[in-house]
């Protein structure tokens, strides 16, 4: 199956409605999150990236954060920032949609002349950021009770 969809900066509340209704659907109710640890003070801060489909309807988002908030996240310096909450729903897996997200967000960061990206990503999804560039870096630590890697891309 082929999906059209578009890839975009999101702007206003309703893209910004948009990307917490696939991450509610992705982090809290499938992967069961709790939403008080899914929504955070970043995101109003961060900027965040949303596919849509060409109907409109949401199928991804991930968010960037750089600058104070990225050293907070990551511990490193200013010129790194961190990208996270890539969530893209069920039914629009297998299309590219997160592959797109993370060059979407990969763009933000060198607009903004950030020299490099780290994630936290699932260990499950290794394999899928590897395959975009990222080397996973540190022992494996537990982020909402589930096994995480640190990984890192130089833009």
């Amino acid at each position: 199956m082929t999906t059209a969809y578009g890839v975009r900066e999101a702007l206003g509340t309703e893209d910004r409605e948009a990307c917490f209704a696939v991450r509610r659907e992705v982090f809290v109710e499938e992967q069961g999150v709790p939403r008080e640890l899914e929504y955070d003070t970043y995101d109003t801060t961060a900027v965040h990236v949303l596919a849509v489909r060409e109907d409109g309807l949401p199928l991804g988002t991930g968010r960037l954060l750089h600058g104070a908030d990225a050293v907070g996240r990551t511990g490193a310096d200013a010129s790194v920032g961190s990208l996270g909450r890539l969530a893209v729903s069920k039914a629009a897996r297998g299309l590219g949609v997160g592959a797109a997200l993370v060059r979407a967000v990969e763009d933000v960061a060198r607009e903004r002349g950030l020299s490099a990206v780290d994630l936290h990503a699932q260990t499950h999804a290794l394999g899928f950021y590897e395959r975009l560039g990222y080397e996973a870096y540190g022992p494996e630590f537990p982020d909402a009770d589930m096994p995480h890697r640190a990984m890192r891309k130089v833009l």
